[in-house]
């Protein structure tokens, strides 16, 4: 497992519209972004301690996934608690996504998202988000 990765929480119930950020630094052990390769070449990112009814930004590495490629984008399959906001090619090598996931209870909480090849349509990526989340 490598530690990458941050979390951004918003320190009020979030309000339409008026996002207040604050970012929490991957040395706390409270919000550490841990990704693991899965046997099957799908990802799982373990994120820890969450408050509920709160909205954070999450940010990881993937490593590379040759078949996969450069150009990649979330598929369209809603998903109403975790959202991916942005993916990029990460500098030293793999892709870096940004996702803003909305707590809604306590307990262990699972949300899946599946990346897509925009080359290859035959590839996608499968990413489960594991959320400790606390009252």
């Amino acid at each position: 497992c490598a530690k990458v990765g941050g979390v951004r929480f918003s320190e009020e119930t979030p309000i339409a519209g008026a996002p207040s950020h604050v970012h929490f630094d991957e040395k706390l052990h409270d919000s550490i972004v841990m990704v693991t390769p899965e046997d099957d070449g799908n990802f799982m990112v373990k994120v820890g301690f969450l408050k509920t009814q709160h909205r954070y930004e999450i940010m990881f590495t993937l490593p590379e996934v040759p078949a996969l490629g450069k150009d990649v984008c979330p598929a369209p399959v809603p998903c109403p608690h975790l959202r991916i906001t942005d993916i990029t090619p990460a500098p030293e090598g793999g892709l870096k996504v940004t996702c803003e996931y909305m707590a809604q209870q306590e307990g262990v909480l699972c949300e899946e998202v599946l990346l897509l090849s925009e080359t290859n349509e035959d590839v996608s990526v499968k990413v489960k988000v594991h959320a400790r989340v606390m009252g």
